[in-house]
């Protein structure tokens, strides 16, 4: 006859039985950068993060199928219902026009300093000189516009930013 240790082991021992086939019942497949996953459905955002192994300084976005904008998924506990073959991709990396040069980037936004630095590397000299940032082909939330000191801009691929300096002396 079984000791009260024993039959403790064993009663542990089937409760991680049901709980692997319930999870593995409710496990969907995804796809995370082209890569294939399982992941228990319902799941939360920071759990697809840690399964993709998605490195902190990147997002993750799932799919959206038509002409809509692809949606971020937060790194927090908001719950993510799952359908089979999503597809999901970690921040890629996109290319600006700045000046009519080409500008690859994985940021998800790009500072009026930041355009600066890139149009003008070498700041030009002068006693007043003052910088000039426009934009068009952005995505639906700011399609076209100017950008000021202290502010940034969401961006897409193939947008294009035009920056010029002017010397006000």
């Amino acid at each position: 006859m079984p000791s009260g240790r024993a039959k403790r082991k064993h009663r542990e021992a089937e409760k991680v039985v049901k709980m692997s086939v319930n999870v593995a019942a409710h496990l969907v497949r995804i796809h995370v950068d082209r890569e294939i996953f399982e992941s228990p459905d319902p799941t939360t955002g920071k759990a697809l993060y840690a399964l993709a192994e998605i490195p902190n300084h990147r997002e993750l976005f799932r799919e959206v199928p038509g002409d809509h904008e692809d949606k971020l998924v937060p790194r927090d506990d908001t719950v993510i219902d799952l359908k089979k073959d999503d597809h999901f991709y970690s921040q890629k990396a996109v290319t600006v026009g700045i000046n009519g040069e080409p500008f690859e980037t994985t940021e998800t936004r790009l500072s009026f300093e930041e355009l600066v630095k890139i149009a003008f590397p070498i700041l030009p000299t002068g006693t007043c000189i003052e910088f000039t940032v426009t934009y068009r082909d952005g995505p639906p939330s700011n399609p076209k516009g100017t950008l000021t000191a202290g502010h940034s801009v969401k961006i897409k691929n193939r947008m294009k930013f035009d920056v010029t300096a002017t010397d006000r002396s």
